[in-house]
């Protein structure tokens, strides 16, 4: 399979176009953000306010960064696991948010908003952290600086890998994968008799 290269911002619509278990190369802007962060944002849109950052077609990346070493942007970048943005995402989404990166699989409410707005949900490989980190060429706190590390920070991203784990029809790999799995075992099963 092919490997796709994405020039962020994430159209809707070019989300629309990505399917399950295809390999993603994304550049440009990303933000991030993990619960404390998207509770926050909740919060403030059930307040009436307006959020820190405009998501619509937007990417955020389920990441707390450590602190960055000499020479880097940023430390150890890898994702968290995506449940616990759950209760906040679907709203998100609404607002025109496109993409979300991080591990583990979603509820069924943000796949039923991912599938009526056009989003995706892209997984970054957990264990691989450090190398992840060597894609991003920039970080900069926007806001909530008081989380520390789970502040929102903008990421500049160059060739950042994803995968992706649920499409904006619901195809999910979480699914897909291991049906094939399944099968090329029974192929090889059948093959041996």
């Amino acid at each position: 399979m092919s490997v796709k290269t994405i020039r962020l911002p994430l159209t809707q619509r070019e989300a629309r176009t990505l399917r399950a278990g295809e390999t993603v190369l994304l550049s440009g802007t990303i933000y991030t953000g993990r619960d404390a962060a998207h509770k926050r944002l909740i919060q403030l849109l059930d307040e009436g306010g307006e959020l820190p950052i405009d998501v619509r077609d937007q990417v955020i990346y389920y990441v707390g960064p450590a602190p960055a070493s000499p020479g880097h942007a940023v430390g150890s970048a890898g994702p968290t696991t995506s449940y616990r943005m759950d209760p906040y995402a679907p709203r998100l989404i609404e607002l025109g948010l496109s993409g979300m990166i991080g591990k583990g699989k979603r509820n069924q409410a943000v796949i039923d908003a991912m599938k009526r707005y056009g989003a995706v949900y892209f997984g970054a490989v957990g264990g691989a952290a450090a190398l992840i980190s060597r894609s991003i060429k920039s970080s900069e706190i926007v806001c909530y600086e008081d989380l520390g590390s789970e502040a929102i920070h903008r990421f500049e991203i160059e060739n950042f890998p994803v995968i992706v784990l649920i499409d904006s029809e619901g195809g999910s790999l979480y699914e897909s994968g291991p049906a094939a799995f399944r099968a090329e075992l029974a192929a090889k099963e059948n093959a041996r008799k």
